[in-house]
């Protein structure tokens, strides 16, 4: 993250990174060095750090027979030529011993980065690539609404998939909107088959 040599976060970056709270499927808030981090991976800067990344989430994850990612739009992986959320999934889908497979294609062709809070809520149209068995491991960067892992949670299901739960590098700290409500990531970790 910093650009010092040796480890890809090294252990005065580690220190500054905010754990997210109890019970979120993220490993940091995304705020301060947990942005940096999220944004150096969105920007191939941070590659290097996917190996950590996955160790940790993969620490946290529960048994799944499948992995697989929220997909970025395809112009996005055209022009990072990668997908920061596919790179996380199979990295921690080789962790686990677990295969990590493409389950998912985004549908919809807007990112959700910049628009404004109330069209990220509807979140992206994802479509099932095949059917889906088993307990599926969902794997996202960020989540900041979680609109993008319920709407993925909810195709997975309708493609079959029995259990979905998911993780992410960061979740947004909750914040006080300007009506004076306590607002934060609304995502659950399982949603159930029954949406």
């Amino acid at each position: 993250m910093c650009g010092r040599r040796g480890e890809a976060v090294c252990r005065s970056c580690r220190t500054e990174l905010t754990p997210a709270p109890s019970g979120s499927p993220a490993l940091f808030l995304y705020a301060g060095a947990g942005r940096d981090l999220v944004l150096a991976l969105k920007s191939n800067r941070g590659r290097a750090a996917v190996p950590w990344l996955a160790l940790r989430l993969a620490e946290r994850a529960p048994l799944s027979s499948v992995v697989t990612w929220a997909p970025t739009t395809p112009a996005r992986r055209r022009a990072r030529g990668y997908d920061q959320a596919e790179e996380l999934a199979r990295a921690v889908g080789r962790r686990l011993g677990v295969p990590a497979r493409a389950l998912l294609r985004r549908t919809s062709s807007e990112p959700q980065h910049g628009r404004p809070r109330a069209e990220r809520l509807a979140g992206p149209a994802f479509a099932p690539r095949r059917a889906v068995t088993g307990h599926v491991l969902l794997v996202d960067d960020v989540t900041t609404t979680g609109a993008t892992l319920r709407a993925a949670e909810r195709c997975l299901y309708r493609a079959g998939a029995d259990a979905v739960q998911a993780v992410a590098v960061a979740v947004a700290a909750p914040v006080v909107t300007p009506d004076g409500t306590l607002w934060s990531a609304t995502y659950t970790a399982e949603i159930g088959p029954t949406l």
